[in-house]
């Protein structure tokens, strides 16, 4: 793989030994269970976890579902080494994989569900664009995409942009404008399922999700393509 930039599921390689517990304090575990509730999974299907760090929505994933296929996609060595030995710790069988979210590797319509967790905000635009490019390319018809992450309007801004610094785009994670990415990519019916907040409310998550085509379920009913 040729070299290219990239931040670390910390923020800083040395950190990354403290970025499990942080992040469950902050509350991601919860939200990845939720993501993965919201996410209609089936026992026989083959799931993509774009920036899956250090494993833990992998291992959920693997754990709830042990027929599925699970296949976790990061930038990062050390994460990826880390995600290793948390799925040999738990047992579980997955697939790691070190690559970009904008340039996957894999075959056309070969994944039922795509899942990401906190990781859009670290795109700029023209990655984003190519992520749900890819991502829909690697969809089945009938698969969707999931993910949750931070997102912004003007009370939030300012503290997100403390807390994250210049490694994350937060300006442009605003609910409007990550519905028009998904559009223009040529998703179908791209919808917020929900919302929540970390850290006492300073934080705002959003949970979305957007089909490839046919058939998806949308919180509890079926809409079908044309």
């Amino acid at each position: 793989m040729s070299q290219r930039e990239f931040c670390p599921a910390a923020g800083r390689d040395v950190f990354l030994p403290l970025y499990d517990p942080i992040v469950s304090l902050m509350g991601f575990d919860s939200a990845r269970r939720e993501l993965i509730s919201s996410a209609n999974i089936e026992p026989d299907h083959r799931i993509l976890d774009i920036g899956c760090g250090t494993g833990t929505l992998l291992v959920k994933l693997k754990r709830q579902y042990r027929a599925a296929q699970v296949v976790g996609l990061d930038p990062d060595p050390k994460a990826l080494r880390r995600a290793r030995i948390k799925a040999a710790r738990a047992s579980v069988s997955v697939q790691l994989d070190q690559g970009f979210a904008n340039k996957l590797s894999y075959k056309r319509e070969s994944f039922d569900r795509v899942l990401s967790s906190f990781m859009f905000h670290h795109l700029n635009q023209p990655e984003r664009e190519n992520m749900l490019q890819e991502v829909l390319r690697v969809l089945k018809p009938g698969g969707s995409l999931h993910f949750v992450d931070f997102i912004v309007d003007d009370a939030s801004h300012r503290f997100c942009d403390r807390l994250f610094r210049s490694h994350a785009q937060m300006k442009d994670n605003s609910d409007e404008r990550i519905r028009e990415l998904m559009i223009h990519a040529g998703f179908r019916d791209p919808v917020k399922v929900r919302e929540g907040n970390m850290l006492f409310g300073l934080l705002r998550t959003a949970y979305y999700q957007a089909g490839a085509g046919l058939k998806i379920k949308v919180q509890g009913f079926s809409e079908d393509a044309p």
